[in-house]
């Protein structure tokens, strides 16, 4: 297949790189950057850069921009994508931008699917991409009525090929709510939790839990800032649920409730259990 990536950031130069590294498909990409064309032009990420004029041979085409500008992307290229084509966004939030481009590739006639792949690193850009991101990974899309079994069966040769290991299937409502717990959140209390004083005379007294509580602080804040925003009814929501929660311990930690406390740790304790061990 032609491929034409739209991003060659973490997300689309990794598959850029799993899909020149494992398969014999060719690959066109494009980002803003010309630094990032070189690097991936001289490591052998993408054959070619994409352009208007090899736009309409592509097979595949993968957008790994943020939300709004994989919307304008479509928008503005519409018309010369190819009506065999299947175009997939990658981007973190679904409801936003599978409700603007779905239209736009009915009314051109090319078929989109939005997707979403669950791998990622703390450190974005380019250089941190590598070939094997998505090993192991799930690779989430939301079909819709237009959606056929051909093309759902393309894209899981084509993304079981890249090392991801099956595909959730979902819809942009339920794929927006879940993500607002198991990402969003995350980041979020990552980000509040690193902003204690106590944080920067924590060397020498820290150990994996400070890591792990840490490690999604480091984000671009204009990336999820707008995924945030894009989310916040439903990250809103679980942000309070957690906040009623951190209430309970500070209670029972300020009224030396040993028997409050140990319920609520036993309870996490059980919760996780049950939740599983990823």
């Amino acid at each position: 297949m032609n491929i034409a990536i739209i991003g060659l950031g973490l997300i689309g130069g990794s598959m850029a790189k799993s899909i020149k590294h494992r398969t014999s498909h060719t690959v066109w990409g494009t980002d803003l950057d010309q630094e990032t064309m070189m690097m991936a032009r001289m490591c052998g990420a993408i054959d070619a850069p994409l352009t208007d004029d090899n736009l309409p041979e592509c097979d595949l085409i993968l957008i790994a921009i943020r939300p709004a500008a994989a919307v304008n992307w479509v928008a503005q290229h519409a018309a010369v994508i190819s009506k065999k084509a299947i175009v997939v966004d990658l981007c973190g939030v679904k409801r936003t931008v599978v409700s603007a481009i779905s239209p736009i590739a009915e009314a051109n006639g090319f078929a989109y699917i939005g997707g979403h792949p669950m791998a990622g690193k703390e450190r974005g850009g380019f250089t941190s991409a590598t070939d094997n991101l998505y090993e192991g990974a799930s690779m989430i899309l939301t079909p819709d009525k237009r959606t056929d079994m051909q093309l759902l069966e393309t894209l899981k040769s084509f993304f079981l090929d890249l090392g991801f290991a099956g595909l959730t299937f979902s819809d942009p409502e339920e794929h927006d709510r879940i993500i607002a717990y198991t990402s969003q959140l995350a980041h979020i209390t990552s980000s509040a939790y690193i902003k204690s004083p106590e944080a920067q005379r924590r060397r020498g007294f820290s150990a994996g839990s400070f890591k792990d509580m840490t490690r999604v602080a480091r984000l671009d804040e204009d990336m999820w800032t707008e995924l945030f925003l894009a989310d916040a009814d439903y990250l809103t929501r679980e942000l309070d649920i957690l906040i009623t929660h951190l209430n309970e311990y500070a209670d029972a930690l300020k009224q030396r409730d040993a028997e409050k406390l140990h319920a609520l740790l036993r309870d996490g304790r059980e919760k996780k259990a049950g939740a599983g061990g990823n």
